[in-house]
Formats: structure tokens, sequence, C-alpha cells
């Protein structure tokens, strides 16, 4: 559930937050502590039909909703990319298809994730990014 009223008020509030913190370290801790309180996904919906494919962690993807709000679950088994998860509901999730389209993730680059992440969590990212918006294009598609 989000608290903020847009997709980019919740980037504003994730890019003030990590101001806050003086060094990577302490980044990368509240990343992980982020993905620790990300409610627990269901066994049942960590399927092959939800796993979202280029991440080099195990992560599962679940849409519900239609094009006026979609809602997202996800779990990873990797905490870094549990807390990646996290930043990326906030953003995307309780949100329209349409805010989702229009909602380019600049708090990647704003916040330094761009250049902290390792290739392989920058491409497990995109591929999360390219599902949520591919859930988007769906609901569109379909209302």
């Amino acid at each position: 559930m989000n608290t903020e009223a847009t997709a980019r008020e919740a980037e504003r509030a994730i890019v003030d937050e990590f101001a806050y913190f003086g060094d990577w370290t302490e980044r990368y801790q509240y990343l992980i502590d982020l993905g620790r309180r990300l409610p627990p996904l269901p066994p049942e919906l960590m399927t092959e039909e939800h796993r979202v494919h280029g991440c080099q962690s195990q992560v599962w993807l679940v849409a519900e909703g239609d094009a006026r709000r979609l809602e997202f679950r996800a779990a990873s088994d990797s905490a870094i990319v549990s807390g990646l998860i996290a930043l990326l509901l906030r953003v995307y999730s309780g949100r329209s298809a349409e805010e989702i389209l229009a909602t380019e993730p600049t708090f990647v680059q704003a916040i330094g994730l761009a250049q902290h992440l390792s290739p392989t969590r920058s491409n497990g990212l995109a591929a999360m990014l390219k599902t949520v918006r591919a859930h988007a294009e769906r609901a569109l598609a379909a209302a």
C-alpha cells in the first residue's frame, strides 16, 4: 500500500531517504532492511508463471488488478534484490497502468543505484522493470 499519492512522489521520497546515508555500506544495509519488511509471497505463487527471467537471483512477481489500479507482490531469494523489489513496489504498486508506463525509474540514477549495482543485479532490476511495464501494457490492452 502506497502512502505517496503518485509514483513521482514515491520516487522523491526514496531519493530523500537515501540522501540521509553517508556511504554505500549504509545504503545497502537500508536496502536489505527494506527487503526484510516485504510481506511474504505465498509459496503457491512462487511458480514459473510468476518468475522474472533475466535475474541471477530467483524473483517472482505477481500482478493483480486492472488498468485502473495494478497491485504487485514480489519476493526474491536475495536480500539486496528484495530491497530493490521493495523500492519498485513502492513506486509502481497501487498505480494505474498509464501512470506505471509514464513513470521512468529516475530514482535508480538519482540515488546512485545505477553506479553501485553489479552488472547482474542491474540486469535483474531491468528485468523486473520490464515485467512491471509488461503487466501494465497487458492491463491497458485488456481495458
